[in-house]
């Protein structure tokens, strides 16, 4: 981090603006002076000392919508627009269009975005915000993202209820000048389910940009909460993503993440299962192009009894993109009878793409099922020969190669809309087409 243009003041001054709570303003102020005192993060063989995270503080205010007939074409072409109930839209750092059906209102259901939420319920999201999932000195980033916070979601969903229609959260970034530095908190109280597909896309082209998200999602016992993502900003972000999960007894948090970022990035998804029976179902897929530099570290970390931890990531990388896959699946002492699996495949598509997958087994307990598989290498000739020998050109073979590589986590997304996003993104990003 080579530039900060950042005082106590300033950012005193934009808590003031956005009418946070006093205990907001002190963690930004505490957060700020730790970030030189802490060391950066460590991702496995990944070098940062090249990587651009100068810091710039911007208080960029974007158009908002009157309704959802208002919004640019690209965040409607990411919508069932004849039935999207749940509906958050950020332009830029701009809370730009909020659409919750009044039904889960009545029942407290709580889906504001995080200004609005640390203004109304600021007990609330205190009470979950970089406590336990995240916290504030893990690394210098995440004081960075602590102290200059702008943009997020906070979802409450109440015990015993059930948000039947999914909860959608759309980024769109159209303005060169902007960086992300979103938080979510999404928590499902007990025996409560909740759906939510959140999409990052970018319209304009930027330079030297910081993307820093942290999520925190937090299953409390017997709840459910199915977490879907597409990311795909340009390549002008260096990326920071944390997605961390936090699952209590008889809950389950999936995750099916669509990862397409054309920046160099860092993703770090954690999910801890704390209680028995606790489940987590993981499933990633990447595709990298041009000189990207991507690392993924996943971890399931299990302390529950008959816990259930499953990780998948596929990823294809063209041109001279490079990506670390890190899998670790770890059962902790006391953890009897619970399941660890994993599966980390890569396909390079050039000479110089390079792919590195490493699959990681962490077990102190003796009664437990666990296994692993891991692959890097090249499309398998024989399956083009065979879609070759009927009819199909080379061209049109690897692409239904690929996409069906893909696919385990494309028909996982619980939005049509956002299943069709994925699909062309990976059309773009591997065949250069849309």
């Amino acid at each position: 981090m080579s530039t900060i243009d950042v005082t106590n003041e300033i950012l005193k001054d934009f808590s003031s603006s956005r009418k946070e709570p006093s205990w907001m303003t002190d963690l930004r102020v505490d957060a700020f002076g730790k970030i030189n005192t802490i060391e950066m993060p460590k991702p496995d063989k990944t070098k940062l000392d090249k990587w651009v995270f100068d810091v710039h503080h911007k208080d960029i205010k974007s158009d908002v919508y009157a309704s959802t007939d208002a919004l640019p074409e690209a965040v409607k072409n990411l919508l069932d627009m004849d039935n999207v109930e749940n509906l958050i839209v950020q332009h830029n750092n701009t809370p730009a269009l909020v659409k919750v059906e009044q039904s889960l209102i009545d029942q407290g259901v709580i889906i504001k975005d995080i200004e609005t939420a640390l203004i109304e319920n600021a007990d609330l999201v205190k009470q979950y915000y970089m406590t336990e999932a995240v916290k504030v000195d893990e690394h210098r980033l995440t004081a960075l993202h602590a102290a200059m916070m702008n943009g997020g979601l906070f979802v409450y969903v109440p015990r015993n209820v059930i948000v039947e229609n999914p909860i959608q959260y759309v980024v769109l970034h159209d303005d060169a000048d902007v960086n992300i530095i979103n938080h979510l908190v999404i928590v499902a109280d007990q025996s409560a389910e909740v759906t939510y597909v959140e999409n990052y896309l970018s319209t304009v082209e930027t330079k030297d940009a910081q993307l820093n998200i942290i999520s925190e999602v937090i299953a409390k016992d017997n709840a459910k909460i199915t977490y879907g993502a597409v990311d795909f900003l340009n390549k002008g972000f260096t990326g920071h993503v944390i997605r961390r999960g936090m699952v209590a007894k008889d809950a389950t948090i999936d995750w099916a993440l669509g990862l397409m970022n054309d920046g160099d990035t860092i993703n770090d998804n954690t999910t801890y299962l704390n209680g028995d029976n606790a489940k987590s179902d993981l499933k990633i897929v990447v595709v990298g192009r041009g000189e990207q530099k991507l690392n993924f570290t996943t971890q399931i970390i299990q302390y529950g009894k008959a816990s259930e931890g499953h990780i998948l990531k596929h990823g294809v990388m063209k041109d001279s993109a490079s990506s670390i896959f890190n899998g670790i699946g770890h059962i902790k002492h006391g953890g009897t009878k619970a399941d660890a699996q994993q599966e980390s495949r890569v396909l390079m598509l050039s000479e110089k793409a390079r792919g590195d997958a490493n699959p990681i087994l962490l077990i102190d307990e003796d009664d437990v099922t666990a296994g692993h598989a891991a692959s890097v290498g090249r499309v398998d000739p024989m399956q083009l020969f065979y879609l070759m020998s009927r009819g199909i050109s080379k061209q049109e073979a690897e692409r239904l190669v690929i996409h069906g590589f893909l696919a385990p986590v494309v028909t996982e997304l619980p939005i049509e809309a956002v299943k069709r996003q994925l699909t062309d993104v990976i059309e773009e990003k591997v065949m250069g087409k849309l």
